[in-house]
C-alpha cells in the first residue's frame, strides 16, 4: 500500500493548493509516482494537480461516499503508486455540520489513517502563529497532525519570529515554508480558482512552484511522515471485479465551458461498459456518431455564453437526439445550457439550447454552496424513482422561475422538499452534482439506459442487491 499525506489547512484561502501542488510537482520530479487526491466536493483544485503529477487527481469526500468505497477508490488508485498527497477542503475540520466531523478533512484523515500536515497563514502574523496551530493540535486528539508548513513567510527574519515559537509551543516540525512571491499566486473569480483546462495556468507557474519547494521544504521528512500512514483494506464494491464490455456510447460534453466530471464518476461508466465520447459544445457541429446518451457537467457555460449560443448546429444536435429519446443527464452548467436562455457575467442574454425551460442569469447575491440529500421524483438514467442519494450544489447563477414540482427532477430532502431540476422529455437536468460512486446502482443504470436505447443488451443485475437498489434511503458509514 502506498504511503499517504495529507495537506490540510487552517481555513480557506491559506494556500492549500499551491502547498499540496507544489509537493506533489517537486516529488515528481524526485522520480516518484505521485497520486493526487482532493478531499471534498471540489473540481477545481484537482485540475491543478494533474498536470504536476502526470495522472489525474480523485476526489475523496466522506459525506457523498460511504467510508468503505472511500478506501476503495483511495486504493484502487495509489496502488501503483510510491506515494499519495491529499489535498484538504477549506479548514481542517470544516465540513457538513457545525458540531460534526462529516465531510471534514480530520474525518477522511481518520479514514485513511494518513498523518496531517498543518498548513498556517503567516502573512499578518509572527509568533501568534503558534497559539493558532496550538489550538488546532488540540482542537481534536484524534487528528494525527506531524508538522506544520507556513505560507506567506515576508523573509528569513519574519521565519525566524514564527518557526521556534512553534516548534517550541507544539513540538511539530516546520517542515517547509512558501515566501510572499507574486509568481506564486494565481488568480481567482467567482468559484475560487480558475480551471487549467481553460488554459491560463503556465507551465512556467509549475516551474517556479516546484523550484521553490524544492528549496525551502523538507521534502525527505515529508516522505518519511508520510510512510507512517495506515490506511485499513476494503473490499471492491462499486467497481466491477473485471471490466465489463463495452454496451454503450456516451458523447460527453467536455471543453473550456464543460469541465466540472469526477474522474472516478467516468472511470465507473467506462468499467461498466460505457465508451466516452467527448464532444465540444463550443466548437463541435455534430454530437458523436453512434451515442446512446448525453452527459453534459457542469463548469463554466457563464465565461463563454457567447461561443455556446453561436453555435447553432449543436443546439439543433441535441435538440434533434432529444426528440429521438436520447437519455440526457446534465448537471448545474448543463442545465444552464439545455435551458432557453443564460445571461452571462456581462449581463446579455444568450439563447441557449432550449430543451428545458430554464431562464438562468449570473447572481451576485449570494453563493449557492453545500451538501444536499435529494430523493428522485421520476425515474431517470440514473436513478429510479424515490431514490435517495447525496450530492452538492456550488453556483451564483439563478433561475428567473423554479421548476414545477410536477415536472422536477428532485426533492431536495433536507431542504423542506424543495424542487430542482427539470425534467422534460428524455433530459434529466438539474443543479445538483452527483459522484456515481455513491450509489452502486448509479453508473450502471446510466449504461443500461443509454444501451437499451442504442438496441444494446443490457447488463443482467447481479443476484445480491446493492445498497440502495430498492428505492429506500441510503444507509451511509460512519454517519
Amino acid at each position: 500500500m502506498t504511503s499517504a499525506i495529507v495537506i490540510a489547512g487552517v481555513r480557506s484561502g491559506v494556500g492549500k493548493t499551491t502547498v499540496a501542488t507544489g509537493i506533489m510537482g517537486a516529488l515528481t520530479r524526485r522520480g516518484y509516482r505521485v497520486q493526487p487526491f482532493k478531499a471534498g466536493p471540489d473540481y477545481i483544485d484537482p485540475s491543478y494537480h494533474g498536470p504536476a503529477c502526470g495522472v489525474p487527481s480523485r476526489n475523496l469526500d466522506t459525506w457523498l461516499l460511504p467510508h468503505s468505497t472511500v478506501l476503495e477508490l483511495y486504493q484502487r488508485a495509489s496502488a501503483r503508486c510510491h506515494i499519495s498527497v491529499v489535498e484538504g477542503v477549506m479548514g481542517v475540520f470544516d465540513g457538513h455540520a457545525s458540531l460534526s466531523e462529516e465531510g471534514s478533512t480530520a474525518e477522511l484523515a481518520k479514514v485513511l489513517e494518513a498523518p496531517v500536515v498543518l498548513v498556517a497563514d503567516a502573512r499578518k502574523v509572527a509568533r501568534s502563529v503558534a497559539a493558532e496551530v496550538l489550538g488546532y493540535q488540540h482542537f481534536d486528539p484524534g487528528l494525527r497532525i506531524v508538522g506544520v508548513i507556513l505560507n506567506g513567510v515576508r523573509g528569513l527574519r519574519h521565519l525566524e519570529f514564527c518557526r521556534p515559537q512553534i516548534e517550541a509551543t507544539t513540538g511539530l516540525p516546520v517542515l517547509g515554508y512558501l515566501p510572499q512571491r507574486e509568481e506564486l499566486t494565481q488568480p481567482e473569480r467567482h468559484l475560487g480558482l480558475i480551471p487549467t483546462v481553460e488554459g491560463t495556468v503556465a507551465r512556467q507557474w509549475y516551474d517556479v512552484l516546484v523550484a521553490q519547494v524544492e528549496e525551502t521544504f523538507d521534502l525527505d521528512r515529508i516522505v518519511e511522515l508520510a510512510a507512517t500512514s495506515n490506511p485499513p483494506p476494503a473490499p471492491v464494491q462499486v467497481y466491477p471485479e473485471e471490466p465489463q464490455p463495452k454496451r454503450a456510447r456516451i458523447a460527453i460534453a467536455r471543453d473550456k465551458a464543460f469541465s466540472f466530471y469526477y474522474q472516478d464518476s467516468l472511470d465507473l461508466l467506462e468499467a461498466w461498459g460505457a465508451e466516452l465520447a467527448p464532444f465540444s459544445p463550443m466548437e463541435d457541429a455534430e454530437l458523436p456518431a453512434g451515442a446512446g446518451g448525453i452527459y453534459i457537467g457542469g463548469g463554466f457555460p457563464e465565461m463563454f455564453a457567447a461561443e455556446l449560443a453561436g453555435n447553432a448546429p449543436m443546439h439543433a444536435a441535441i435538440q434533434s437526439a432529444v426528440g429521438r429519446g436520447v437519455p440526457i443527464y446534465a448537471e448545474c452548467g448543463g442545465l444552464m445550457y439545455l435551458g432557453r436562455s443564460l445571461s452571462g457575467l456581462d449581463g446579455v442574454r444568450y439563447p441557449m439550447v432550449g430543451a428545458i425551460p430554464a431562464v438562468s442569469g449570473m447572481s451576485d447575491r449570494r453563493l449557492i454552496l453545500g451538501y444536499r440529500e435529494v430523493e428522485s421524483r421520476t425515474d431517470s438514467p440514473l436513478m429510479r424513482r424515490g431514490q435517495r442519494v447525496r450530492g452538492h450544489e456550488f453556483h451564483w447563477s439563478t433561475l428567473e422561475q423554479p421548476p414545477e414540482p410536477e415536472h422536477s427532477v428532485y426533492r431536495v430532502v433536507d431542504q423542506d422538499n424543495r424542487a430542482d431540476g427539470f425534467q422534460v422529455g428524455s433530459v434529466w437536468a438539474s443543479y445538483v452534482h452527483i459522484h456515481l460512486g455513491s450509489d452502486p446502482s448509479l453508473a450502471r443504470r446510466f449504461i443500461d439506459t443509454c444501451a437499451e436505447k442504442s438496441g444494446l443488451e443490457t447488463l443482467q443485475s447481479p443476484g445480491a442487491a446493492s445498497p440502495g437498489n430498492d428505492g429506500s434511503k441510503r444507509t451511509f458509514t460512519g454517519v
